[in-house]
């Protein structure tokens, strides 16, 4: 049904989204009525925009660098662990000035993750199956977002705001570990190629690994992503 790149890709997902849907649900009432120095309705509105902003000024620039280059793992593992930050730094905030800088580390982490994410995930989609394997993934998480959506509040009601962003952060951690599985996968199958790409003699000529002696394409062809 999926390669264990996808299975990968998807399972790191649930635990990012998960984490940030316990504390989605209860951010704005944190800002406003939770100790935040400066922190409103209005405040928390803008703190959002911060985010949105600074995730669109990054996305495009970057989703172009990224398409040309190799080893995107390791860019979605910075995305990750920038994303992972950000609900320690809700749990340690005093003020809305802290909760910008958070949402501008969020903004900038998603802007990281979200393009090399969707290219490693497009480029291993089955043909004829696209739908389907797009729906898993969106069913999935969108499961995964409800569930903690709900379980989110009622952490936050019963233990407090601190252990509901902890909770949250931890959760974003095991994903960035499970993408730690998936840049080694990357970084054994480059070795297995040589890193650059090597020739090797066939009777007078020359032939890159996997291409036939014909020279009219690749005998197997893979992504190593």
């Amino acid at each position: 049904m999926m390669n264990r790149t996808m299975k990968l890709l998807l399972l790191s997902d649930i635990f990012v989204l998960t984490g940030f849907g316990l504390i989605q649900p209860i951010l704005a009432i944190y800002i406003n009525d939770g100790g935040v120095t400066g922190g409103t309705m209005i405040t928390a509105g803008m703190a959002s925009a911060i985010f949105m902003l600074t995730k669109s000024l990054v996305q495009l620039p970057f989703g172009h660098y990224v398409d040309s280059h190799a080893r995107k793992e390791r860019w979605l593992i910075l995305g990750t662990l920038l994303m992972a930050a950000v609900p320690i730094i809700y749990l340690s905030a005093d003020s809305i000035y802290q909760i910008y800088l958070a949402e501008l580390i969020y903004g900038l982490g998603s802007g990281l993750a979200y393009p090399t994410w969707l290219g490693l995930w497009s480029v291993n989609l089955d043909q004829g199956k696209e739908s389907f394997q797009w729906s898993i993934y969106h069913t999935s998480t969108g499961m995964g977002t409800a569930a903690t959506g709900a379980a989110g509040a009622a952490v936050a009601s019963q233990v407090g705001f601190s252990t509901t962003f902890l909770l949250a952060g931890l959760l974003c951690i095991v994903g960035c570990l499970v993408l730690l599985v998936l840049e080694r996968k990357g970084a054994r199958t480059a070795e297995d190629l040589g890193g650059e790409a090597r020739f090797r003699r066939i009777g007078m000529g020359f032939a890159l690994p996997g291409w036939g002696t014909s020279g009219k394409g690749p005998s197997v062809f893979g992504s190593i992503f």
